[in-house]
């Protein structure tokens, strides 16, 4: 029978499954809502979906590249167990392949978009929830391309805690590009380089410097001058470029980079969970709930 999409909304309210889930349901036990309910709680999909609504802030971020492409990714669980998972490392690999081999525009197109077995990725994800036992989700991800004069760096810190995709050009030096990816985890800056910071941020900045010069009783005569001083001091902390090496702190990380003839391009760094709600769970706690499972 033809499957509609009413039928398909009112599984998807009864189950919380996703859409494709309840159509593939619908259509497997011809539009039979009971048998299709039946069919995804033996697939454990409702199960995915009784855990949605569960905090899912630790997990993975994870670096891989194939070639002139590379990805950077985050995945989420709900514990820090499930990120030392066996079962988990591999699916947040899997996801990697996927997300390399199709470049999806953004998370929805990647989870509506079909793997090399035919199901999507939701579905894969899903059935992994069911194994697993935990809330799963594709936070963030993003593709880089390269050309053959350019370098990937990946660094993955804390076993994935921090994850860092670098890109430099005019070099093919992978060390070198790790080194920054490196010095990106430790340091965490927010731009490459000055160029890139809005003219607002660096405005609403200045004015900031100014007052606090002013209030502390500077002469306005050589306000300006301190102004542009700390202002290069916050431009320090913010830009990688302009940053202190943390691996050779006599000299800035553009010097670094440029006397080895390369510059840098672009840097991703993912922390899990950052901005994220947290489980206001205790270790204890969290312990007993793996252990019940």
């Amino acid at each position: 029978m033809a499957i509609t999409a009413s039928m398909v909304k009112e599984l998807r309210e009864k189950t919380g499954a996703g859409m494709m889930d309840c159509k593939k349901a619908l259509t497997e036990t011809e539009g039979d809502m009971d048998k299709a309910i039946d069919y995804l709680r033996e697939k454990g999909i409702s199960k995915a979906a009784k855990k949605a609504d569960r905090i899912a802030a630790e997990g993975l971020a994870y670096v891989k590249s194939s070639g002139n492409k590379a990805v950077i990714a985050e995945v989420n669980a709900e514990t820090d167990f499930v990120s030392k998972n066996e079962n988990f490392q591999t699916l947040v690999d899997t996801i990697a392949d996927y997300l390399l081999t199709n470049e999806p525009a953004d998370v929805e197109a990647a989870m509506t978009g079909t793997m090399a077995d035919g199901n999507t990725l939701e579905a894969y994800i899903n059935d992994q929830i069911a194994k697993i036992g935990e809330k799963i989700s594709l936070r963030r991800f993003q593709v880089v391309q390269k050309d053959d004069n350019a370098a990937f760096g990946e660094y993955l810190h804390m076993g994935g805690r921090i994850g860092v995709l670098t890109l430099l050009e005019g070099t093919t030096d992978e060390k070198l590009a790790k080194d920054v990816a490196m010095h990106v985890a430790a340091i965490n800056p927010n731009y490459v380089s000055r160029d890139e910071v809005p003219k607002e941020e660096a405005d609403r900045e200045r004015e900031v410097l100014k007052q606090q010069a002013l209030n502390e009783g500077k002469p306005e005569n050589i306000v300006e001058k301190m102004v542009e001083g700390r202002l290069n001091k916050y431009f320090e902390q913010i830009c990688l470029l302009d940053q202190e090496f943390v691996k050779d702190t006599d000299q800035k990380v553009g010097k670094y980079v440029k006397q080895n003839g390369a510059s840098v391009k672009t840097f991703i760094r993912y922390e899990v969970g950052e901005g994220m709600e947290k489980r206001d769970d205790d270790f204890a706690d969290e312990v007993m709930s793996q252990v019940k499972k």
